[in-house]
C-alpha cells in the first residue's frame, strides 16, 4: 500500500526548540525503568543496533542503565529519566501543517548538532523528541523537569554516525 508522505523538512529555528527545551526544568526522573520494544522492519532493525553499539555511556551527566526488556532497541539512562527507543513509528505530529507553522503549542520542530528533532509535550509534562529526515525514527523521552537539551546533545553524534540521512518508510 502507498501513501503520500511528504518528501519536505520540518524546521523551526534552533532558538525556538531551544527555549522550549529549557523550559523543560533540569531535576531528576520519577522511578520506573521500562520501556516498550519496537517492532521495526529488519533493514531499520540493523541501524538500531548499529545505533544501540553507538550510543554513549553518558548522556546528560547520567550513566546508561538500559530499561527493561533488555532490548538492543531501547536503551536509558539515569533510570527512566531519558529513554530511547529506535525503530518507532512516524508520530503523527510529524506531518502536521500546524506544527510546520509553527503554530502548535505543544510541538515545534528544530535541529540540535545536525539532527532534526520533534519536540512534543506530553501530557504528563515530559518531553518526546523523534528525529526527523533519518532512515529511522528515534525517539528519546526525557522526564519531566528535566532539560532536554543535553539528552539531544549527547545523542546527536551516535544519531549522525548510525541512522543515515532520508525519509523513513
Amino acid at each position: 500500500m502507498n501513501t503520500f508522505r511528504p518528501r519536505h523538512r520540518i524546521l523551526v529555528g534552533l532558538p525556538v526548540l531551544a527555549l522550549l527545551i529549557v523550559t523543560a526544568g533540569c531535576s531528576s526522573s520519577d522511578a520506573g525503568d521500562s520501556a516498550a520494544v519496537p517492532s521495526p522492519d529488519p533493514k531499520v532493525a540493523g541501524l538500531c543496533r548499529n545505533l544501540d553499539e553507538a550510543l554513549p555511556d553518558k548522556v546528560d551527566g547520567l550513566n546508561r542503565e538500559d530499561p527493561e526488556p533488555r532490548s538492543a532497541l531501547t536503551a536509558g539512562w539515569g533510570g527512566s529519566a531519558i529513554i530511547l527507543r529506535c525503530g518507532v513509528e512516524r508520530p503523527p505530529k510529524m506531518t502536521d501543517p500546524k506544527v510546520a507553522k509553527g503554530s502548535d503549542p505543544d510541538a515545534v520542530a528544530g535541529g540540535v548538532n545536525g539532527v532534526d528533532w520533534l519536540m512534543e509535550k506530553r501530557d504528563d509534562d515530559s518531553y518526546r523528541f523523534t528525529c526527523a529526515n533519518r532512515t529511522a525514527y528515534v525517539e528519546v523521552t526525557v522526564a519531566k523537569g528535566r532539560d532536554g537539551s543535553g539528552a539531544l546533545i549527547d545523542l546527536a553524534g551516535a544519531v549522525k554516525k548510525a541512522i543515515p540521512e532520508g525519509i523513513a518508510d
